[in-house]
């Protein structure tokens, strides 16, 4: 059976490029490779150096008080203000809702105010003010649940009261004054 010679120029001129793109191919990987690694190299010739000890000093206060003012602000608005309204008593209306929301606001406010101990050490005065704080902001980490069941909620919302006003005293007292920032809904689900 002859095979037509139109049918057999069309399969040699493909096999031909396929060929020769798959040599193409394999030589400009070697010439990307090449080009990746100058590049990677005149950027990390290019990368800022870091900042100094005052900018992160600087940085240090910021990021401190904004850490510990989102969680002076979810403390109050779902912790200490329903506590002072009666909404964690047994019977009152809302009372299951209040302490789920309170239970979040205490696990945010616990992670924010973790964030900013984090924060406060880039600033020697700062770390020094906030160090003896570290045992009571941890010591807040099993009462957001401890305020979701309904337990012990006056002396819950108290602890978390007086931790954040310790806080607040020691940034002060830093130079870096605190002031109550209430997070959206969405950031206290969030978590951030």
């Amino acid at each position: 059976m002859p095979v037509p010679i139109r049918r057999l120029f069309v399969a040699l001129t493909l096999c031909c490029a396929l060929l020769a793109g798959a040599t193409a191919c394999g030589s400009a990987t070697e010439d990307a490779t090449q080009d990746t690694a100058a590049v990677v190299a005149a950027a990390a010739a290019a990368t800022p150096s870091p900042s100094t000890s005052a900018e992160r000093q600087k940085f240090a206060k910021t990021r401190f008080v904004a850490n510990a003012g989102i969680a002076a602000g979810a403390t109050y608005q779902w912790i200490v203000k329903p506590w002072k309204a009666g909404k964690f008593k047994k019977g009152a209306s809302g009372r299951r809702f209040a302490l789920v929301k309170a239970g979040l606001a205490g696990a945010f406010a616990y992670n924010r105010l973790k964030a900013a101990t984090k924060n406060a050490k880039g600033d020697p005065t700062l770390a020094k003010a906030v160090a003896p704080l570290s045992a009571g902001i941890d010591s807040l980490k099993d009462l957001p649940s401890k305020l979701r069941k309904g337990d012990s909620t006056d002396a819950t919302a108290s602890s978390f009261d007086d931790i954040i006003n310790k806080v607040k005293d020691a940034g002060k007292s830093a130079g870096a004054e605190v002031t109550d920032k209430v997070p959206s809904a969405g950031q206290l689900a969030g978590g951030s």
